[in-house]
């Protein structure tokens, strides 16, 4: 009987919408299956809409629906289910999802590899020494780090003391089938309230939650609008994603008379359709690693906004591929969308630039094949054989490349 191929499984906090998860249905869709299994462990929940984006029907998505607090009490739990499953490969993301890595090497799993990808609201900088500690006492559980920039990789290496030999810095790819430019213009938006000739539309994707500071970027909506009435008459507002901080925004904009601007999409399984639609593309995170969610932007040609914090200078270079500005700053960044509106002629340009950049440093092939070497240097380590993949998976790409240039 063929043996089965080496089964990883993704540990995450929570598998919805964001930045990471979508970099981990990209991984799955584009590993053949002839070489590697899947499955995604969420600490809390999963959101079904979302894992309806792998394409796989072999992947299983279990959620332990954990209570707040320490993994500890579902440490028996997970224990038992990574018995069951038998990976070769347990992959944490982040602090959240760290932990699991006990469990993991209780239950005997030869290969446990964690990823930084970015910080939470609780530590924005990675400066709080708790959770440098935390990152310390669990070094001695894990094979390999994956750093998700430079910035991280540092962090690693400076503050945790992660020897550098033992961290690999590997970019997010961006899936440009998925996300590509408009052949025709801007379309509409599916369900999108905002259809009058000659609105100009900002948009956002990801949580509303405090790490992502959804509220600078509807205080910067506001003063957008009461500094320029040029402005006010075409500028609309779209927010996907859906977090805790939905209501204060919503009351942000009752108190500006805006309410009617500003469209709530909640989470949507068609965010390419949506970034086609819109003309512009903010995030005013106060911390990222690297943002899934501008190098959609950037591959879909569009204008970029995004906070200078995190590994976002090393997706866009200010004033040539996108703008940047400082965190937790609405003027500053009213400021940076008022120029994209009113010179339309530089927002394509950085647009172009930008597309161009993903196409050359940022594409999902080199993002798989950099992942895939990952899994089998620590597999081979451990004397776990990848089988060779088969004829039909072994392009990982479709060979078309039916891709748009930007207008």
């Amino acid at each position: 009987m063929k043996p089965l191929p080496p089964l990883i499984v993704h540990v995450v906090f929570r598998f919805g919408i964001g930045g990471l998860e979508n970099g981990i249905v990209n991984l799955i869709n584009r590993m053949p299956p002839s070489q590697w299994r899947h499955a995604v462990v969420a600490l809390t929940e999963v959101s079904a809409e979302f894992a309806t984006r792998i394409d796989r029907p072999d992947v299983r998505c279990i959620a332990l629906g954990k209570k707040d607090g320490h993994l500890v009490r579902e440490y028996p739990r997970l224990f038992r289910l990574l018995r069951e499953l038998e990976p070769a490969v347990v992959h944490t993301r982040n602090l959240a999802a760290l932990e699991a890595v006990v469990p993991a090497w209780a239950a005997g799993v030869p290969v446990r590899i964690h990823g930084e990808h970015g910080w939470d609201m609780q530590d924005p900088a990675g400066k709080r020494r708790r959770y440098r500690h935390v990152r310390r006492l669990y070094r001695p559980f894990v094979n390999r780090y994956i750093a998700l920039s430079h910035h991280l990789e540092d962090y690693l290496e400076q503050h945790v003391g992660i020897p550098r030999e033992r961290i690999s810095q590997i970019y997010n790819g961006v899936d440009t089938e998925r996300f590509r430019p408009s052949r025709g213009g801007r379309p509409a938006i599916a369900g999108c309230p905002f259809d009058e000739p000659g609105a100009w539309l900002i948009g956002t994707v990801g949580r509303m939650e405090g790490i992502k500071d959804p509220l600078n970027l509807t205080h910067a909506f506001v003063r957008a609008h009461a500094l320029d009435p040029v402005a006010a008459r075409q500028m609309r507002l779209i927010f996907v994603g859906d977090g805790t901080l939905r209501a204060e925004a919503q009351q942000v904009l009752e108190r500006a008379g805006l309410t009617k601007l500003v469209w709530f999409a909640g989470e949507r399984a068609d965010v390419p359709d949506i970034m086609r639609g819109l003309d512009c593309f903010v995030l005013p995170s106060l911390a990222e690693g690297v943002s899934n969610t501008i190098l959609e932007a950037m591959a879909t040609g569009l204008p970029v906004i995004a906070t200078r914090v995190g590994g976002n200078s090393e997706l866009i270079e200010s004033a040539m591929t996108g703008t940047l500005v400082s965190p937790a700053n609405s003027d500053a960044l009213a400021d940076a969308i008022l120029a994209y509106f009113h010179d339309r002629m530089t927002a394509r340009r950085h647009a172009k630039a930008a597309y161009r950049a993903v196409e050359a440093r940022f594409s999902l092939k080199r993002m798989v094949l950099d992942y895939t070497r990952v899994y089998e240097r620590e597999l081979k380590a451990v004397g776990t054989h990848v089988p060779p993949p088969d004829l039909e998976s072994a392009g990982g790409l479709p060979a078309a490349d039916t891709r748009a240039a930007p207008n």
